[in-house]
Formats: C-alpha cells, sequence, structure tokens
C-alpha cells in the first residue's frame, strides 16, 4: 500500500513536470523568431535610384521552411513590389532559379537557415542583365541552347512508320543529362562563362549537346560536332567545375564537357 502510494505521487509531480515544460515551449513557440532577409532591389522604372539591398524581417514560426516561401511572405505580406520568378515550387521549372547566400540554387529547394543571428542576402543570378529585381534576362541563354538544336534529327523514319526505339543500355547513358531543368545556375557559376558568355555556350548548354550526341537514336553527330568544333564554344571550359557544384539537381556539367572533348580529339 505504502508502495502505491510513492508511486502515485511520483506520477503526480512527473505530470506536473511535463505540464512545465509544455507551458515553456508554448511560449517558446509564441515568442517571434524574426530573421533578417537581405534581397538585391532594381527597377528599370527608376533608373535614377541605384541596385541597392533592402532589408525585411520575418517571423520564421509563421513562414515555411524554404526561402521561395520567405519572398512569397515578403511579397505578400510586406512589399508587393518585389519581384521575381516562380511557377512550380518543387524544383522542376527552374524559374526561381538566384544567388542565395553566396551559391546559385533555386528558392523552392533553398532551405531557409534558422539561425535568427545571421541575415540571409539574395541576388539574381551573377554576372546577368537584370530585368527587374531577382529577375535575369535569360535571352541569350535560351538563344545559346537553341542554336545546339536540342531535338532529335533523323535521315530516316523506322520501317515500321512507328516509333523510333531504344534499347535499355542506351537510355541508361541518357542519366544524368536529361533531367537538367535550364534553371542557368550552373553557366552563371562559371567564371569562363562570365568572361566569354558571347561565344562560350557554357555548362548547361554544353551538357545538353552532349545529351544529344549520344543518343542512339539521333543521325545528326557529324553536323552537332561540327558546330563545336571552333576555339570557343566548346574549349573555353577550364574544368574549374563550379558547375557541377552549384548544380541544384545534382548533375555533373563538366563530366559531360570532358566527354564532348574526348569525342572530337578521336575524331
Amino acid at each position: 500500500m505504502l508502495t502505491h502510494t510513492v508511486l502515485r505521487a511520483g506520477t503526480k509531480r512527473t505530470c506536473s513536470t511535463l505540464s512545465v515544460v509544455r507551458g515553456l515551449a508554448t511560449v517558446s513557440q509564441n515568442q517571434p523568431r524574426l530573421k533578417s532577409f537581405k534581397v538585391y532591389r532594381w527597377s528599370p522604372d527608376t533608373p535614377e535610384i541605384k541596385p541597392h539591398m533592402q532589408e525585411y524581417k520575418i517571423d520564421l514560426n509563421e513562414c515555411g521552411p524554404m526561402v521561395l516561401d520567405a519572398l512569397l511572405k515578403i511579397k505578400n505580406e510586406q512589399d508587393a513590389t518585389l519581384t521575381f520568378r516562380r511557377s512550380c515550387r518543387e524544383g522542376i521549372c527552374g524559374s526561381c532559379a538566384m544567388n542565395i547566400g553566396g551559391r546559385n540554387t533555386l528558392a523552392c529547394l533553398c532551405k531557409i537557415d534558422q539561425n535568427e543571428s545571421t541575415e540571409l542576402k539574395i541576388y539574381p543570378l551573377p554576372h546577368m542583365f537584370v530585368v527587374r529585381d531577382l529577375v535575369p534576362d535569360l535571352t541569350h541563354f535560351y538563344k545559346q541552347y537553341k542554336s545546339i538544336q536540342p531535338f532529335l534529327q533523323r535521315d530516316s523514319v523506322p520501317s515500321d512508320g512507328k516509333e523510333n526505339l531504344q534499347s535499355i543500355e542506351d537510355r541508361k547513358k541518357l542519366d544524368g543529362l536529361y533531367e537538367c531543368i535550364l534553371c542557368a545556375c550552373c553557366s552563371t557559376s562559371c567564371p569562363s562563362y562570365w568572361w566569354n558568355q558571347q561565344e562560350y555556350l557554357g555548362p548547361a548548354v554544353l551538357m545538353q549537346a552532349y545529351r544529344w550526341l549520344i543518343d542512339s537514336r539521333d543521325q545528326a553527330s557529324v553536323a552537332r560536332k561540327e558546330m563545336l568544333q571552333n576555339s570557343m564554344s566548346l574549349y573555353r571550359c577550364h574544368t574549374i567545375m563550379n558547375c557541377a557544384r552549384t548544380c541544384p539537381k545534382g548533375l555533373n556539367p563538366g563530366k559531360a564537357i570532358a566527354e564532348i572533348k574526348k569525342q572530337l580529339a578521336f575524331d
């Protein structure tokens, strides 16, 4: 009987302690966790105002976990003029590519550092013309992509008049290449592309060029190689490998470029 009484008393003390802990946790959650976000701002509507960093404070308790959540919260609740691209929120479309904390990545895949004492700086993709705020001008980038003719080219059609078949082994060769979402994170992290982007195609476009070079269904490999056989389009790559480090999809454009060089060397 005595033992039973002691156990009950101990249980009461434990429950009381848990209540205090829960109470402290609730108080802690209710306290604002303000984090500073410094965002690059520039508008063509006011060209007399130089580009500058604008600071916003966000309560992390009331914000989603990703940087894109923070940007949307700023735009919806603090500053409707803030401009940036976004679409899928799943790391598929590549729209929200920007420089976050010094690294090119996708805002929808980049988690917010929960340390409130540090600020987070957000810029548009580097070494590109800026349309407005965090929106880079990708016109030239897409022109370069178009120049490699990224589509299947054949001189003949299948004998049965249906689809162009491909073996499982040949299909596997495209893994690590077709997943590219053309976000331009890799190309805009490449010093060679910064210096020579008018002529050097850059990591993203060259990786797609290799994707079509090794596609067993394509019959235009000779013409594709001729387009790259010059001093600038391909050979400005110096294997700095920023492209592989920054790719939000975990791809390796540097390896693809090396494979193209190998093919051209043995032709």
